[in-house]
Formats: C-alpha cells, sequence, structure tokens
C-alpha cells in the first residue's frame, strides 16, 4: 500500500490519521504541492482529480480521502473507524463531513493561490477570509459536541471524526484562529495528539516535511 500525499495537506494528513488507528502499513511517495507535481502527466494519468492523497491499494488508484477512508474500514474492519450503533455512526458522520465538506473547497490550496495571485489579496486579506470560513463550521462543530456532552473523544475511542478534525486544527493553528472558545474541540486534540498514531500521522514527521 502506498500513499501519494503532501505533508501539510489537510485531506493527506486526515488519511495518515485513518491509516495509522487502523494499524495498516503504508509506504509514502511525496507530491510537491507547492511545485504543482499534482498536476503533471505522470500523476494525473493516474489520479484525473489531480489532488492529493493518492492511495495506491488492491490493484488501483484510489482518490478522495472521505471516500478512502470509508473504504479502508469496510475493507480491513479491524480497529474500526466508525462505532457499532447505527446513530453513533451518523453522529461521526454528521460531524466529520461537516468539517471535510464545508471547509476543504474554500480553504484548499488553490483557492488561496486565486486569492493571492489572480484577485490581488494581502496575505492578512487571506488569513482573514481563512478564519472567517473556519468559523461558520467550527462553531457548530463545538455546539454539537457540547449538546452531546463529550469527553476526551467523541466516543470511547479516536476514529473518523477525530481523523478529520485534528488536521483542521493544525491548520486553525497555522492561520491564528482563536479557539479559546473550543474547549471540547481542543481536549480532544490534546488527547489525540498524545497518541502515538497521531504522532506518527503528524506533518512534522513526514518525510516531505519542510
Amino acid at each position: 500500500m502506498k500513499l501519494f500525499g503532501y505533508w501539510r495537506s489537510s485531506t493527506s494528513y486526515r488519511l495518515r490519521c485513518a491509516l495509522e488507528l487502523k494499524g495498516i502499513a503504508y509506504e509514502q511517495d511525496p507530491v510537491n504541492l507547492l511545485e504543482a507535481a499534482q498536476r503533471g502527466e505522470p500523476f494525473t494519468s493516474r489520479n484525473p482529480f489531480a489532488s492529493v492523497p493518492m492511495l495506491e491499494a488492491n490493484g488501483r488508484d484510489r482518490a478522495q480521502s472521505m471516500a478512502i477512508i470509508e473504504w479502508l474500514d469496510e475493507r480491513y474492519p479491524d480497529a474500526p473507524l466508525l462505532p457499532a450503533d447505527v446513530e453513533d455512526r451518523f453522529t461521526a458522520r454528521e460531524l466529520a463531513y461537516a468539517l471535510a465538506t464545508e471547509l476543504h473547497a474554500p480553504l484548499n490550496l488553490p483557492v488561496l493561490k486565486y486569492l493571492k495571485n489572480e484577485l490581488g489579496h494581502s496575505q492578512d486579506e487571506i488569513n482573514t477570509w481563512y478564519r472567517h470560513w473556519l468559523a461558520k463550521t467550527l462553531v457548530p462543530v463545538e455546539k454539537r459536541l457540547e449538546q452531546l456532552d463529550t469527553g476526551d473523544f467523541l466516543f470511547d475511542t479516536p476514529g473518523l471524526f477525530e481523523a478529520v478534525l485534528i488536521p483542521q486544527l493544525y491548520n486553525a493553528r497555522r492561520f491564528e484562529y482563536d479557539l479559546s472558545d473550543s474547549p471540547r474541540m481542543v481536549r480532544i486534540e490534546e488527547a489525540c495528539l498524545a497518541l502515538p498514531a497521531f504522532e506518527r500521522a503528524h506533518p512534522s514527521n513526514q518525510p516531505d516535511a519542510a
């Protein structure tokens, strides 16, 4: 199994978290997004989405991080990322997909580059943009966690939600988003980052980390 990703890509990060939580061995083949390596013909011939991560597994190239994670959980059922109860599975998906679907589109690297290069926005303006969209989703996620009265994790052990949350909080801190009103997310983050699986998945521990 080989993971094609970028060390600071949140989608690559979430897939690393999932692989590590499930204890699945994988190799890494870094794709330099800053040099647009994902748009070159060698890569797009395998992944027409021209995006990371891509997982080479079981005889095919797999794109789209959330689809890959759910496939991993179905194909390798040990150490499941989703709880057994159907309502709990919905809760995990509700929160994970809120983060994955609402935040990735306005905050990914091509959008930030377009704001800067084509529209001429300053870095301060881009940071304001980033924090605005973070708040739109992180505030209700925190509210849902409060309603659920969560502890160190969403459920007993970290899973799909935590694999998606931790990379997003990493990005939030990069863009100086104020997490002081997000105590439940911060508590989950602290509990996750104390675990070896999340330590191994952390951007700073990747072979292509700058």
